[in-house]
């Protein structure tokens, strides 16, 4: 399975998705989480591969500071309501390829997602 959950809007997850070659044309499912909420099973998904909900939340968000969440001392379950209720707590992009998961645009994340990427080539 290939499948990548981004932000259509997004200048940073456009210019990763060119960088890595991901489209729909080289076998990507592709996922606007602003027009195409995350689902609680693909949540699910994401989480079973990341090993919480906490490394799939952005604390980039702009909600974050505005609700107070960083004063606040959040559980997984937390997380996982707020990823589910507004899209922006997504850390994005979030890419699956078979068993493995790239979250985010860290400069090593993006670099190990190349590699993989490139390889399949």
């Amino acid at each position: 399975m290939k499948k990548i959950y981004y932000l259509g809007t997004c200048d940073t997850c456009r210019k990763i998705m060119q960088e890595a070659g991901i489209s729909s044309t080289a076998g990507f499912e592709m996922q606007d989480i602003k027009t195409q909420p995350v689902t609680s099973a693909q949540l699910e998904a994401m989480k079973k591969l990341a090993g919480s909900y906490e490394a799939l939340f952005s604390r980039r968000a702009l909600l974050y500071k505005e609700l107070g969440l960083k004063d606040q001392q959040l559980k997984e379950a937390d997380y996982k309501k707020y990823i589910l209720k507004e899209y922006t707590f997504l850390k994005r992009p979030v890419v699956i390829i078979n068993d493995k998961i790239f979250i985010g645009s860290e400069k090593k994340t993006i670099a190990a997602l190349k590699e993989i990427t490139d390889a399949s080539k």
